[in-house]
């Protein structure tokens, strides 16, 4: 790593409920707000879940959210921006929690920024990952990274005081049919892919998700110039008081 750049904590939760890293987001973010907490980066998954952004359209759900339960996928609502979107095993999520004073107070360069984290990371496994023209003219480019006309990942962010929460969700060896559950981030003509998927029975699929972790994290370092430093779990779980028990 380059010497005298920042710090940015590396904290990496495992498997945990999607609404149990939320409130942990909240508590971290509020640490970031008072500089009590350095930038952040959250990585894990999730068990099944679907979020609703704050654009989300109901609609978009194919199933009833009693017959999701039913089938072991929760539903929540969230303030993260976009559409409705899936999480689950063998997806790597990642929830940087970064004030952008100390970067740029730029929310589309922050996403691309994201972006070009991923692409990277996709790069590295010989994959020409990158964004996807969008066909209404209200924008450029769809949010997220794609492979053609699939989306290996996406994002969706919110950002108060210029700090940053929730993130990116980029799929490693998710089952990809519970995205036939949703119509994902309300585009219907495109396909949702996975690292798994493009590169074929040859990988190596029990490897995948740590090796995608340890690219996404220097990837990250490099695109957003800080020095990034795992966290261990006693530490910043001290961070947390009693969020993480009425979340649990």
């Amino acid at each position: 790593m380059a010497a005298g750049r920042p710090t940015c904590g590396v904290v990496d939760w495992g498997v945990q409920p999607y609404g149990r890293v939320c409130a942990w987001q909240k508590e971290l973010a509020a640490a970031r707000k008072q500089g009590t907490a350095p930038d952040l980066l959250l990585l894990g998954e999730h068990p099944p879940v679907i979020t609703l952004g704050r654009n989300a359209n109901r609609e978009h759900l194919q199933l009833s959210q009693e017959e999701l339960g039913r089938r072991g996928v929760d539903v929540h609502e969230t303030n993260r921006g976009g559409d409705v979107t899936y999480h689950g095993p063998g997806q790597l999520v990642g929830y940087p929690i970064l004030d952008l004073a100390d970067h740029r107070k730029d929310v589309v360069w922050y996403v691309r920024s994201l972006e070009e984290v991923l692409i990277r990371a996709a790069a590295d496994f010989g994959l020409r990952a990158g964004r996807q023209q969008a066909l209404e003219g209200k924008r450029p480019f769809y949010t997220g990274v794609w492979v053609g006309e699939e989306k290996l990942a996406a994002i969706g962010v919110h950002i108060s005081r210029w700090v940053t929460t929730h993130g990116f969700a980029f799929n490693v060896t998710t089952d990809l049919s519970h995205f036939d559950l949703i119509v994902p981030c309300g585009i219907r003509d495109k396909g949702v892919t996975s690292l798994e998927r493009l590169l074929g029975p040859q990988a190596p699929t029990a490897g995948l998700l740590p090796v995608l972790k340890l690219a996404v994290i220097k990837h990250f370092g490099d695109v957003f110039d800080r020095e990034m430093k795992s966290i261990q779990p006693e530490t910043w779980e001290a961070r947390l008081g009693t969020q993480q028990a009425a979340a649990s």
